[in-house]
Formats: C-alpha cells, sequence, structure tokens
C-alpha cells in the first residue's frame, strides 16, 4: 500500500504530487538507522519559531511546552519519511501525521492543537524566509467543533466546598485552592503561580498573571477571601517551615516540602475532594467553567465576567451563553405543561 494511504488525501490538498514510498538518503539507509547527526534544517527552524512564540508572541511556557512536544512528534513523523528539510513536507505528509494521531486514540483537542502548531510552523518558516513554500496554505483544516464545556450545578459546588476538610495545614490549603478556583474561576496555572505579593485582601482582590503574561485583577470575596486569609494566618506557615531550600518561596499555595504547588497536585486534589461528594473525575477547569455558568445566570455582565476571566476575545466568554440557554430550555422543558 501507498505509504500516505491511498492518494485520495493528497487529492484534498491539491492534485498530482502524491508520493508512494518513503525518502531515504543518498546511502539508502532509512534515517531512523543512522547514528546521531547534528541538528536537521528542519529541527533548528523549530527552535527558532518557538522562540518567536515565547519572546514575541509572549506565549505561556505551558503552550510553548505543548507546542514543542507537539512538533517534535511531527518532526520524527517527517524523519522517518525522510523529510528533514524546510521545504520537504506536503499537505499529504500532514494529513497523514494527523491520521496516525487519530488512529493512536489521541483526543480531538490534542489533534487540534497539533494542527495549529504545525499551520503555525509552516507559516512562520515561509514568512521568514526559512522555506519557499507554505504546505499548509492550500489545506483546509477541519472547523472545530463548539464543545460546551463541563461543569458542575451550584448544589453540587456547596457540597464539594462546605465538605469536612482535614484540620492540617495541608487541609486548609486544598480548601482554599478549591473556593479559589471556584470564587474566583482562576485557571489552574494562575493559582499555582499565585504570589504573596499578589494578594490584596483589604482590598478584594488578587493580580493574576493569566496567558502570554497578561495581568489582571480579580475580585476576591465572600467565602473565597475569608478561608484564603485563615490559610495565610498560620497554615501556610506550617507548610513553609518544610522548605529544604534556605530561600523561602514567595508562593501562596505551597506543598508538603514548603515549595510552590504543581497542577499536578491541584489536578489530583480536586479528583480526591470531588470523589468524596460524589463527583467523578472533578478538573480544576471544570470549576472555572461553573463560576462562570453561575455568575452568568446571577445576572453578571457578559463584559465584567471577561475581563474577571481573563478572556481576550469576547466570543471566547460568550460559550456560556449557551451553557446558559440550555439550561433555561431544560428548565422549560421540565416545567412547562405543553413543552
Amino acid at each position: 500500500m501507498a505509504r500516505r494511504g491511498g492518494q485520495e488525501r493528497g487529492m484534498a490538498c491539491r492534485e498530482g504530487g502524491a508520493r508512494s514510498v518513503p525518502r531515504r538518503s543518498a546511502d539508502g539507509a532509512c534515517p531512523s538507522n543512522r547514528s546521531a547527526a547534528p541538528a536537521s534544517p528542519l529541527a533548528s527552524a523549530v527552535e527558532e519559531y518557538l522562540v518567536y512564540l515565547a519572546v514575541e508572541r509572549n506565549l505561556s511556557d505551558n503552550t510553548v511546552a505543548a507546542y514543542r512536544r507537539d512538533l517534535a512528534a511531527y518532526l520524527g513523523f517527517l524523519s522517518e519519511r525522510g523529510i528533514e528539510e524546510p521545504d520537504g513536507a506536503e499537505c499529504f505528509d500532514i494529513e497523514d501525521f494527523t491520521a496516525t494521531r487519530r488512529d493512536a486514540g489521541y483526543a480531538d483537542a490534542s489533534i487540534e492543537r497539533g494542527l495549529s502548531a504545525i499551520k503555525g510552523f509552516h507559516t512562520f518558516m515561509a514568512r521568514e524566509g526559512l522555506a519557499q513554500t507554505n504546505p499548509t496554505s492550500v489545506m483546509h483544516l477541519p472547523r472545530k467543533e463548539e464543545r460546551l464545556p463541563d461543569l458542575i450545578s451550584i448544589d453540587a459546588a456547596t457540597s464539594l466546598l462546605d465538605q469536612p476538610f482535614p484540620a492540617t495545614p495541608a487541609g486548609a490549603r486544598d480548601r482554599a485552592e478549591l473556593e479559589m478556583l471556584y470564587g474566583c474561576g482562576l485557571r489552574v496555572s494562575e493559582l499555582c503561580g499565585l504570589d504573596l505579593r499578589d494578594v490584596y485582601l483589604d482590598e478584594e482582590f488578587l493580580r493574576v498573571f493569566g496567558k502570554g503574561s497578561k495581568e489582571r485583577l480579580v475580585p476576591i470575596m465572600g467565602s473565597a477571601r475569608r478561608v484564603l486569609e485563615e490559610y495565610l494566618d498560620g497554615p501556610r506557615f506550617e507548610l513553609a517551615a518544610h522548605a529544604r531550600s534556605a530561600t523561602k518561596t514567595s508562593a501562596v499555595f505551597l506543598n508538603k516540602n514548603g515549595g510552590r504547588i504543581s497542577r499536578q497536585s491541584v489536578h489530583a486534589m480536586c479528583e480526591r475532594y470531588g470523589r468524596m461528594v460524589g463527583i467523578e473525575g472533578l478538573h480544576p477547569h471544570t470549576l472555572r467553567h461553573s463560576f462562570a455558568t453561575h455568575m452568568l445566570a446571577g445576572g453578571a455582565d457578559l463584559r465584567v465576567l471577561q475581563e474577571i476571566l481573563g478572556h481576550a476575545n469576547i466570543a471566547t466568554t460568550q460559550i456560556y451563553t449557551h451553557l446558559d440557554r440550555t439550561q433555561l430550555q431544560e428548565v422549560y422543558l421540565a416545567a412547562h405543561p405543553r413543552a
């Protein structure tokens, strides 16, 4: 069989040009069997692109790291086909790479992110003169399906936050983290990156650095403020005392060794406490989605909500209006006698 699973996918890009066998080097050896060699022109171009994303586009470390993983997989796929030069890849190579990931069971969101990374990379090379062609310019990338985010009900959020927490420094920390994820709508990376100097309890706001290190002010009031203050007044000092380094961290949320809490720890914590009240697979972002939906249902202005959430585009925030309409329709269908 041809290496691309047929010419049909290639025809979706442009007429002709399909290759039926993997490329090999001049000595006939497959690239994967060669000994270590200097970085290929494509690999060097990837490094330039990642620097561009970090410095000029000011994307977050997590986003750049995700793009690095996607592009490393893409370059590995191309290398197995003998493609090492910036102008070597064609659109059906990208389609085959995508199909391989789909067959391997990658989630749609991961596949879409990989395509975005590849399209951005080839566009960058063409713009910077590193390549003469851009195979993605003739591709019709799949339209991203609009997916409604997961959320929990107000009653479920109340059960989660009102459950008994361990009377330990870690228990106080966990409670404060959950309160802030739901009460302030923070991303997990924003929660983990929060420093003491960013907390203004008297003024009732936080200084948060979101995607691309963009700074915004987020209100913190009610139970979230109270629980955070209780944590800062004692339990945090106890956790900080376990620091292995003489230099104390300025992080708000600390692990058992007195260092900054990790995103993985927050994920595990959410799942653990969610399970205790019957919420399986609770994700930190579910609490952010729930915050936004419940705020909107309570009458919050969409533009204000956009500012609190740190969305660059109002269209991102508008997804929660769809959720609110869905909720209204469900209530109508359940309550109206002729629905």
